[in-house]
C-alpha cells in the first residue's frame, strides 16, 4: 500500500469563487489555525504554492489564491496593478471573515501584500516579502547595497540574454533547469498558463510603481521578513537589503544558489525561514519544534503494565 503524505485528506477545505464587479477570484483553503494568505507572483497562480500548503496546513489555516487575470481567477473590469489587486485581497479576506492573517508574497504578489498592509496595518500580522519589495522605491535608498546596484543590473541583464538563447527561463535560471528538470518543467507549465499579453501589462504595470518613498518606508510597522535568492536575476537582492535596513525590526534572509523563485527552487530552506518567523509572532511551534514535542509525548506516555 501506498503511504499518504500526513496532511493528506486531512485538511482539505474550501475550492470557490469569489464573485466581484470587477473581477471573479479563485481561491483555496486548506488546513486550520491562524490565517496564512499566500499571494503569487507573475509566472504562476494559486498552484504555485504546492510546496508550502501541505507543510503549514496542520498549523495555519493556509489561504492560496489567483490574482484577477491569472487563470481560473477572472479580470472583468480590464483594471490591472497592485491597487486592483489589493482590492480583490481585501475582498477575500472580508469574504473569508479574517479580521487578521499573515501575508507570504512571492515577486508581483508582493506589491499586492504591501499595499494592503500600508492600507490595513491592523489586519496584517506578519508579512513575508520573497524576491520582493513591491511598491518600495529602493533606489532612492541610501544604502551602500544600492551602489552596486548598476554593475547587477548590467550582469543580469547579460545573463538574461545569455539564458533565452539557451530556452532557459531568467525566473528560474539554469540551476533549475539542470539540477531540477521536473521541478523547472512543472514551474515552466505553470508559467504559461496565463496569456502573455496580460502579464506584460502587468510587469510594466508593477514597474512603473515602485514609488513608495524611503521616509513613508520607515513609518511601516508590520513585522516583516524579506527573503533573496543568492543568484536572482530578476530582482536585485541588494534592494531587499536597503530596505530591511529602513522597515523597523525588519529581517533578511538569504538562501544560497537559488535565484528569482526561492519559494520553487529550494522549498526546504524557504520554508524554515518562513515557519521560525511565524512562530516567532504567532506563539504557533515550528514544524521541527511541533514534531519534536510529539515525538517526546510518545517517548514519556506511560506503558500498560
Amino acid at each position: 500500500m501506498r503511504r499518504q503524505p500526513a496532511t493528506a485528506g486531512r485538511h482539505r477545505g474550501t475550492r470557490d469563487v469569489l464573485r466581484r464587479a470587477e473581477s471573479e477570484i479563485y481561491f483555496e483553503v486548506t488546513g486550520s489555525g491562524p490565517a496564512l494568505v499566500f499571494a503569487h507572483g507573475l509566472g504562476g497562480n494559486h498552484l504555485s504554492w504546492w510546496q508550502q500548503v501541505p507543510y503549514f496546513c496542520d498549523r495555519y489555516t493556509c489561504v492560496t489564491f489567483s490574482h484577477r487575470g491569472f487563470p481560473p481567477s477572472v479580470n472583468v473590469s480590464g483594471r490591472i496593478g497592485h491597487e486592483a489587486f489589493a482590492d480583490d485581497l481585501a475582498a477575500l479576506l472580508d469574504h473569508l471573515a479574517l479580521a487578521e492573517a499573515y501575508l507570504v508574497a512571492q515577486s508581483m504578489g508582493g506589491w499586492t501584500c504591501l499595499t494592503y498592509a500600508l492600507r490595513a496595518p491592523a489586519r496584517v500580522r506578519g508579512l513575508v516579502l520573497s524576491s520582493s519589495t513591491g511598491t518600495i522605491d529602493f533606489a532612492a535608498i541610501d544604502h551602500p547595497a544600492i551602489a552596486g546596484l548598476p554593475s547587477w543590473n548590467e550582469r543580469s541583464l547579460a545573463e538574461r540574454r545569455r539564458l533565452e538563447a539557451m530556452g532557459v527561463m531568467a525566473s528560474t535560471g539554469s540551476r533549475m533547469a539542470h539540477e531540477q528538470p521536473e521541478t523547472y518543467f512543472l514551474y515552466e507549465e505553470l508559467y504559461h498558463l496565463t496569456q502573455a499579453s496580460y502579464k506584460d501589462s502587468v510587469r510594466r504595470s508593477t514597474r512603473g510603481s515602485r514609488n513608495l518613498p524611503p521616509q513613508r518606508v520607515r513609518e511601516i510597522r508590520t513585522p516583516v521578513l524579506l527573503i533573496v535568492g543568492e543568484e536572482d536575476l530578476i530582482f536585485p537582492p541588494m534592494a531587499a537589503a536597503a530596505a530591511a535596513s529602513l522597515i523597523p525590526g525588519a529581517r533578511l534572509h538569504e538562501v544560497p544558489k537559488a535565484g528569482h523563485s526561492v519559494y520553487f527552487e529550494r522549498p526546504e530552506a524557504y520554508n524554515r525561514a518562513v515557519d521560525a518567523f511565524l512562530a516567532e509572532h504567532s506563539g504557533v511551534a515550528t514544524r521541527e519544534a511541533a514534531a519534536a514535542a510529539g515525538a517526546r509525548a510518545i517517548h514519556e506516555r506511560p506503558r500498560e503494565s
